[in-house]
């Protein structure tokens, strides 16, 4: 579940402790995991608001609490627990930034929801576009021209505007403190019958907009609910146990930096209790905006975030291979396992359920403040 180099790298995250009914902020050392939550950092949030958080983590003071292999094979509710590596920060999302997604969301549209359907729609439009918007950069004159072509074809669609338009798509995707880390549940919404892991980085973000680091993300998707109307994003994004970060963030330093993400290659893999393995992999390389400027559309004037903010960078990742009727294309089943994977991020595994069998969320902000005010971090 680690990074090949996680040695020499600068990890780091967030721990439930037990005996202090509270999380941790923690960073990866000589192979321990060592709490350096204090007051000059007690969150995530204030680390990544420093000007060289990578410096802090690296020099801080703190208390070894066990070995990274220990954390990382420790069932949930143990003494310690693995959280998503986020708290304060905003969880945002990049939609249809990847040319063959996009193509999946316009299916996902037509169809609208029906999985049935998703074959014929397929073949029509893959014959219209093929591999022509590959290469096109989002919001250029060759994909101007690519669009008023689509709308000739009859084919435009409100995901094509995002994925070669001007604009990107940028959402909400969970609430603050809503994540889950490695090891967790993650939730589908129980109305939903077609939807998909999607593997993501994620990029972490301060106040001032700067990249401070990366990590990896599942962006649980339910194609039938958005498929219906893309004004149902919210309930097909925003769900209990939605959404998964982790295992840790990688600061930015000499050995990682945003030249690292723009050349990352994710790999996914789903594992089913009825024997079903799945391999899919998502290649930065063909995103088509860049990850700096999906950031640059997300804060600015227009948009401030004083905590930063968590930023999925979208996928290149849809599965249309058929798991178990011909056409139907993928879907999950209860308890399949996902993991999503890069060299030099590690490993992110959840458990899929229901949203309304995994544990609830109940420690939000107001929590976090009060356990912080108790042991004097405040």
């Amino acid at each position: 579940m680690l990074a090949q180099d996680f040695t020499t790298g600068l990890f780091v995250g967030r721990v439930w402790r037990r005996d202090i009914d509270g999380p941790a902020l923690v960073v990866l050392r000589d192979g321990e995991v060592v709490d350096i939550t204090g007051k000059d950092a007690p969150t995530m949030r204030d680390l990544l608001e420093k000007e060289d958080p990578a410096a802090y983590a690296r020099t801080a003071k703190g208390e070894a609490l066990c070995s990274v292999a220990d954390l990382l094979d420790a069932p949930q509710g143990k003494a310690l627990t693995l959280l998503a590596p986020c708290d304060l920060q905003a969880v945002k999302a990049c939609g249809v930034t990847f040319a063959r997604s996009m193509i999946e969301r316009v299916i996902e549209e037509r169809a609208a929801g029906n999985a049935a359907l998703a074959l014929k729609i397929r073949e029509k439009v893959t014959a219209i576009i093929g591999d022509s918007l590959r290469n096109l950069k989002a919001g250029s004159p060759d994909a101007e021209r690519v669009k008023q072509a689509l709308i000739e074809e009859g084919v435009w669609s409100q995901y094509l505007e995002v994925g070669i338009g001007p604009d990107a798509e940028v959402f909400t995707k969970a609430q603050v403190m809503s994540s889950v880390g490695h090891g967790a549940d993650v939730g589908l919404h129980p109305v939903s019958k077609w939807n998909n892991p999607e593997p993501e980085i994620v990029l972490a973000v301060n106040s001032r907009g700067e990249v401070k680091g990366a990590t990896l993300g599942n962006d649980v998707n339910l194609r039938d609910v958005e498929g219906r109307s893309a004004l149902l994003l919210g309930k097909a994004k925003d769900n209990n146990a939605s959404c998964s970060i982790g295992p840790f963030i990688r600061l930015f330093d000499e050995t990682y930096a945003i030249d690292d993400v723009r050349q990352a290659e994710l790999d996914l893999l789903i594992e089913g209790t009825d024997g079903y393995v799945l391999h899919g992999k998502s290649s930065m390389k063909e995103i088509s905006r860049d990850p700096l400027d999906l950031v640059a559309q997300t804060i600015g004037r227009h948009h401030q975030y004083p905590d930063g903010f968590m930023l999925f960078l979208g996928t290149l990742f849809a599965p249309v291979e058929d798991r178990d009727n011909p056409g139907q294309g993928f879907t999950h089943k209860g308890d399949d396992v996902v993991t999503i994977s890069n060299d030099r991020l590690g490993a992110l595994s959840n458990r899929v359920r229901l949203s309304t069998e995994c544990d609830p969320w109940t420690f939000g902000v107001s929590a976090l403040m009060r356990n912080l005010s108790k042991r004097q971090l405040l």
